[in-house]
Formats: C-alpha cells, sequence, structure tokens
C-alpha cells in the first residue's frame, strides 16, 4: 500500500503564510503526479494545485500568486508554501498522489489521498 502523511496545517492570521508537506511511503515503484487539494465546510473538494514529476505545475485561480507547490522526487515528498492567506482559504487541505506498484507481475498506477491537514485563516 502507499501512506500519505501530511504536515503543517494550523491557525494563522490572515496575511500570513503557512507550509504544508506531505511525504508518500509504501510499496512504490515510481511516482507521478502529486497535488493538494481543500473541501470548506459545506462545499466540494476542489484543486488547489498540481505538480508533475518534471516540475510542470497547475494552480486554481483563486490560488494563483500566492500559493507555490513544489516536489522532492527523491523523498516521495509535495510541498504547498501559503503566503498572504485569507479567510476564503480556511479549508481541510489533502495531498494526492498517483503511484505506481508493482503489483502481480505488472505496473500498476492508482490515486491516493492523505487524511487532510486543517488550514484555518482568522480575519
Amino acid at each position: 500500500q502507499v501512506q500519505l502523511v501530511e504536515s503543517g496545517g494550523g491557525l494563522v492570521q490572515a496575511g500570513g503564510s503557512l507550509r504544508l508537506s506531505c511525504r508518500a511511503s509504501g510499496s512504490i515503484f515510481g511516482m507521478n503526479a502529486m497535488g493538494w487539494y481543500r473541501q470548506a465546510p459545506g462545499k466540494q473538494r476542489e484543486l488547489v494545485a498540481t505538480i508533475t514529476t518534471g516540475g510542470g505545475t497547475n494552480y486554481a485561480d483563486s490560488v494563483k500568486g500566492r500559493f507555490t507547490i513544489s516536489r522532492d522526487n527523491a523523498k516521495n515528498t509535495v510541498y504547498l508554501q501559503m503566503n498572504s492567506l485569507k479567510s476564503e482559504d480556511t479549508a481541510v487541505y489533502y495531498c494526492n498522489a498517483n503511484a505506481d506498484r508493482y503489483q502481480q507481475g505488472s505496473v500498476r498506477r492508482a490515486s491516493y489521498w492523505g487524511q487532510g491537514t486543517q488550514v484555518t485563516v482568522s480575519s
């Protein structure tokens, strides 16, 4: 199996910064795109940012210019630097990883999720 462990959430004032980390571990044959999603109370889970193995990034319009996603391929770890936080950024943030596993003679790709970390921005 593949486990994702997130850290770095917490309570911050508007305008402040937080850095989220997510490390993938387990029987990983190869790691592909990784990303961050968030879910606010009463709302659907939405994409925040994704990053490919080669470093290509994609951001939600609402976080462009404020958030930066990065990764350490050697550590199977993805980061999210969040600056100029707003109250509307308050949500549970989930890490996502698309990992390849060698199972029963073949390589199989699946999407995995972390348990989520709470980010609360006070105005």
